[in-house]
């Protein structure tokens, strides 16, 4: 195990690390940040309400990953809570020796109440849960804050953007991940690992300009020899070392965690990551929720075939759009000096075409063939779905650049009618 969070944390304050989203990839990563982290380092699960957060496994503040019939139990977790006292921006450390009734009318004390800003807050809610919850924590994080999302879809940073965080000066620093675990809940805080994948992360764009990935510019190596480095962020003898010192540990701590293959890449390579996983679950995801069936009932016809080509179409289309356009925008804030004809730019990757994005969906597919998608689960749960983020990305996307977007249109409409059937009025 990589001792580089240790190392990094050993001689700082002691920092508390946040999780919000206690499902499968939340109790994940949060097994794992306790296994690596000094114990000096608090890791805290964040519930909505006491009355949910009551369950024996939070009394005893353990989580159990299951992998291949091995177990591994980690504890020592702090549980918080919002709360009705706690007011804007507030948590409430949840207090296990009250039984569920006695939670749910819990009056907490001043020493009860959480309202110091927090740190670093890792987020594996749904995507749709995600707004509300940072609008409540919002008071709570500022500039030197770092958040970490870990979440399907994409948009999702965008919206926080503009619904939370709209001035630069004021907003956190920001982690995107792109994750392949596969993992569903057995019980409460216990998960089983099913599928070993990596979570490869990048830092969003500084709005102060400080470049993250400058190490990786250094044409005195050859690119193979070429590294992002810590220092880029920031080291102990700069004088902005306090802004971005959560961002610097965070970082050293995600890349401590071997056992989930943790990789630290240049935002455009996780952004490439983000929108290949994007299709793959804009295909998957709304086709078994409507149809009810497993992963691999799907392409073994020529309707869900074609479907699955016009849906990568589609997205291939916008992406080629969007990073066309994003390119002419970077040439066009190029200072007159510059010979633009000069200046070497980047094709659309060849794993954004419509082929290379149907062969993706048809490995995943394969690999994921026994597993039931987290739409269908949520369609059968009654919960609110993803498909905003994931299909409805991709037509707010083809709306940008004039792209037209019929198939992807269709899938949101159709899941939406789904949700609005009750489960129980199907045969």
């Amino acid at each position: 195990m990589s001792s580089l969070a240790p190392e990094e944390l050993n001689s700082t304050n002691n920092m508390r690390f946040y999780v919000l989203g206690l499902g499968p990839i939340g109790c994940l990563l949060a097994h794992n940040l306790r296994s690596v982290l000094p114990r000096t380092h608090p890791v805290t699960l964040i519930q909505k309400t006491a009355k949910q957060a009551w369950t024996p496994q939070n009394a005893a503040a353990k989580i159990t990953i299951e992998n291949q019939g091995i177990r591994q139990s980690t504890d020592g977790f702090d549980v918080e809570v919002f709360d009705k006292h706690s007011g804007a921006g507030g948590g409430v450390r949840f207090n296990p020796k009250l039984s569920r009734e006695q939670s749910a009318g819990f009056t907490p004390s001043h020493e009860d109440l959480r309202t110091e800003p927090i740190e670093t807050l890792f987020i594996t809610t749904k995507a749709h849960s995600t707004a509300p919850a940072l609008s409540h924590l919002a008071p709570r994080l500022n500039s030197r804050s770092t958040i970490v999302l870990l979440q399907n879809g994409m948009g999702l940073y965008e919206d926080l953007v503009e619904r939370i965080f709209r001035n630069p000066e004021s907003r956190p620093h920001f982690i995107l991940a792109s994750n392949t675990h596969g993992a569903w809940l057995k019980s409460a805080f216990h998960v089983v690992h099913a599928g070993i994948g990596d979570i490869t992360f990048g830092i969003v764009p500084d709005s102060r300009k400080r470049d993250f990935e400058a190490s990786m510019a250094d044409e005195s190596k050859p690119l193979y020899e070429r590294s992002l480095s810590l220092d880029d962020i920031t080291h102990p003898d700069d004088p902005s070392f306090d802004q971005y010192r959560t961002l610097r540990h965070t970082v050293a701590v995600l890349q401590s965690l071997d056992a989930l293959g943790c990789k630290w890449s240049p935002i455009t390579d996780v952004q490439l990551a983000m929108r290949r996983k994007l299709v793959v679950n804009a295909i998957v995801n709304p086709l078994t929720a409507v149809l009810g069936c497993r992963n691999g009932g799907l392409f073994k016809d020529d309707s869900s075939q074609n479907m699955m080509r016009n849906v990568c179409e589609e997205a291939a289309t916008a992406f080629r759009a969007q990073i066309e356009a994003d390119t002419q925008s970077w040439l066009d804030s190029l200072p007159p000096s510059v010979d633009k004809s000069q200046v070497p730019v980047g094709r659309v990757p060849k794993e954004l075409g419509a082929d290379a994005l149907e062969r993706e969906v048809l490995r995943v597919t394969h690999v994921t063939r026994g597993n039931m998608s987290s739409m269908l689960s949520d369609v059968r749960k009654n919960n609110p779905t993803e498909i905003n983020f994931l299909n409805g990305y991709l037509v707010r996307l083809g709306e940008q650049y004039n792209i037209p977007m019929p198939v992807n249109k269709a899938l949101v409409q159709l899941v939406k009618m789904r949700c609005s059937i009750p489960i129980d009025q199907t045969f």
